[in-house]
């Protein structure tokens, strides 16, 4: 009689520990992995299901620490793409953003919710409605709703502005709570805890405003208030503190420092923000964003940066809401009907009032976006730009005799706004990939920030764990292979104290990636429309994934979902343990 589900041959193990790989047989039983032995010394007849893994990588699943992917995983068990890149285990309910709590006798809040997801996390409104049942109150309901039919395993944080919509109704924008509901807030929070929410979320972003273009609720909150919800958080077993502020783009301010530090010293938990970005041309940015955890080290809490090892492709339109929008001064231009749009935007004027903006200091981080002649033109819908596909806008505009900007609104005019514009990274310099890797040494940097079941038709940072693999392997070679999958699975794994997963070892949970070394990475952003409602989105494939296993089942193989859905709805306490701050 077989004793174990699956037996993994002569695999080369990279265990998540940073370890050097070794060759192995891996026996999985009842979704654990059950023996990691030496090559041949376990018979094939011991297992029901076995498979030769030789030349092929065996690796912990990896750990997605910041995702959007609170209502796509109801229309889409999968969490593709990034189940298809290697991705076992997704943390959401990040920002401050949750699909839950609601409060069953405001229909109207749901609507409001959906209405806000779609403006500040890009999600589609039709997704939204047609692919999302909203039929449950609590957030345990909302846990309870995913349980059994998702692939991968999900845990999710509370958002505050769910919390505040519940307690205030509409006066949770721009309104403050009085005693009585502070504590309802506070009970709202510890309710969500107990059924298995990993903390809370919360934003202070200026970017971050909803449906209606009010700043978010979460956002009229004073420190208090803030302080008051993250202690309650240190009362509940494994949970965590996720923040955003509008410093987390560029430089934090002192205040913001303060209320970071403060935050998590209350909780006594980590703290964990996004994203960190790393440009060489800015080398005072992280000196001063990790001078945040330096502090919080010293008050007796932990703050936390995320940030990419790869260049998230992003796609951009003067036709649709966008990170241009997001530089002070161009919403109110970008805001407007389209005609009223182009005339606005072809007169010289605004146009220069709009560089300038752009390239002010107060555009912080989005001072990168400013350098219009960087742009490679995308998909286009007119006569009149046949031919310009995959150009440089420097380049036409250098042959029609205009500044890039005036070329590209030319451009973008041709097509009533439709065109799509590739804006090329100016940070892909060797001196800012040195400076990745130096930054990446820091004990509080966390590889991470995909934003993964967000922003779906403008980027698809889903792929970064394949492509930061290819890159290890056969690129830049910054980190070595076990490293890289450390960083990967073990490290985030840790952040979130998740129990019994994040490596390979005996025991374990049994969710495990394999891949071909030699192929791994992945493949070009692609617009596909297989939303509800027909709603595009951003895709990339997977290449050299030749099986992903969650909870010891096979959910892919060879880049296609088998269709199982041994996912867990990983909870608080349960799954997760307290993660010291010291």
């Amino acid at each position: 009689m077989s004793d174990l589900d699956h037996l993994i041959r002569r695999a080369t193990v990279v265990d998540g520990t940073g370890a050097p790989a070794f060759t192995a047989d891996v026996g999985l039983r009842d979704g654990r992995i059950a023996v990691v032995a030496e090559p041949g010394t376990l018979a094939p007849s011991a297992a029901r299901t076995r498979e030769d893994a030789e030349g092929l990588v065996l690796a912990p699943g990896f750990v997605d620490p910041h995702t959007h992917y609170d209502a796509q995983l109801f229309w889409d068990p999968y969490a593709t793409p990034s189940m298809n890149h290697g991705v076992t285990t997704v943390a959401g309910g990040n920002c401050g953003f949750t699909l839950a709590p609601l409060h069953p006798d405001r229909p109207e809040d749901a609507d409001y919710t959906r209405r806000m997801m779609a403006r500040v996390e890009g999600m589609a409104l039709k997704a939204l409605e047609e692919g999302v049942d909203w039929s449950w109150s609590s957030f345990g309901e909302y846990l309870d709703a995913l349980e059994g039919r998702i692939a991968v395993n999900a845990g999710f944080m509370v958002g505050h502005c769910a919390l505040r919509r519940y307690v205030m109704g509409p006066d949770a924008v721009g309104g403050q709570p009085t005693p009585a509901q502070l504590d309802a807030m506070l009970a709202l929070l510890h309710d969500a805890m107990d059924a298995g929410a990993w903390g809370l979320s919360t934003t202070q972003s200026t970017t971050h405003s909803d449906g209606a273009g009010a700043p978010v609720a979460s956002r009229h909150a004073r420190p208090a208030e803030l302080l008051a919800l993250a202690e309650a958080v240190g009362h509940h077993e494994g949970t965590q503190l996720e923040a955003i502020v509008a410093g987390c783009l560029d430089q934090f301010s002192d205040d913001e420092i303060d209320l970071f530090v403060n935050l998590s010293a209350a909780a006594g938990r980590p703290l964990n923000w996004n994203v960190l970005t790393i440009d060489a041309a800015v080398p005072e940015r992280v000196p001063r964003q990790l001078a945040a955890s330096e502090r919080a080290r010293a008050a007796g809490g932990r703050i936390v940066a995320l940030t990419m090892p790869i260049l998230t492709p992003m796609n951009m339109s003067l036709g649709t809401f966008c990170a241009l929008n997001l530089i002070p001064g161009w919403g109110e231009v970008l805001g407007l009907p389209v005609p009223e749009r182009v005339e606005k935007l072809r007169d010289p004027g605004v146009r220069a009032e709009l560089l300038r903006r752009a390239h002010s200091k107060e555009a912080g981080v989005f001072r990168r976006l400013a350098d219009f002649g960087r742009y490679v033109i995308g998909d286009t819908y007119s006569p009149a730009n046949a031919g310009l596909t995959g150009r440089v806008v420097r380049d036409i505009a250098a042959e029609r005799g205009q500044d890039p900007f005036g070329c590209l609104v030319e451009i973008c005019a041709n097509d009533r706004l439709r065109t799509v514009l590739w804006p090329m990274p100016t940070d892909n310099d060797p001196d800012s990939w040195a400076l990745r890797r130096a930054t990446w040494e820091h004990e509080d940097v966390l590889l991470g920030g995909s934003d993964a079941g967000a922003h779906l038709d403008r980027m698809c940072g889903a792929p970064y764990t394949t492509r930061f693999l290819g890159d290890c392997l056969r690129g830049r070679r910054l980190v070595p292979l076990e490293r890289a999958v450390r960083m990967l699975s073990a490290d985030p794994a840790a952040l979130f104290g998740l129990r019994g997963r994040g490596r390979i070892e005996e025991g374990g949970h049994a969710d495990l990636v394999l891949f071909d070394p030699e192929r791994v990475d992945a493949g070009p952003a692609t617009l596909v429309h297989d939303l509800p409602g027909d709603s595009p989105r951003l895709d990339a494939k997977a290449v050299g994934v030749v099986s992903v296993r969650v909870n010891g089942v096979e959910t892919l193989r060879d880049d296609v979902v088998t269709g199982a859905l041994p996912g867990t709805v990983l909870r608080s306490g349960r799954d997760t343990r307290t993660v010291s701050v010291k």
